[in-house]
């Protein structure tokens, strides 16, 4: 090997741990609930960090049935605001290995990795 050439099995080894690292952030994520309101904590909605709704909680007070316009948009308002926070979540876990990755282009010495 030249002097000034990237040594190919420490590479490797960089991109197997980073590849760990993101298995790792992911499966926390998957795990990870994350809360969003509507309506001053009327409605609550639950959802795991990859943005699976996984429960919903209505006050008795939001229902009535004269209206369930409100009710409806509460809900939409709940879930879009809980999933804003499972980006976030996502970003703050992902966001160190994203930077490791070079943002898209991973640099190997003049190698590039499509995907990386």
């Amino acid at each position: 090997m030249q002097p000034g050439q990237p040594n190919m099995q420490q590479i490797l080894q960089q991109a197997q741990q980073m590849q760990q690292q993101l298995v790792n952030a992911q499966q926390e994520l998957a795990a990870a609930e994350v809360t969003g309101t509507a309506g001053g904590g009327l409605v609550t909605a639950t959802v795991s960090g990859a943005g699976e709704l996984k429960g919903l909680n209505i006050d008795p007070k939001v229902v009535d049935p004269e209206d369930v316009e409100t009710l409806a948009d509460l809900v939409v308002a709940a879930v879009r605001d809980a999933n804003n926070n499972a980006q976030e979540l996502a970003a703050q876990k992902m966001g160190p290995l994203a930077g490791g990755l070079g943002g898209g282009g991973f640099d190997l010495g003049g190698l590039s990795l499509p995907g990386f």
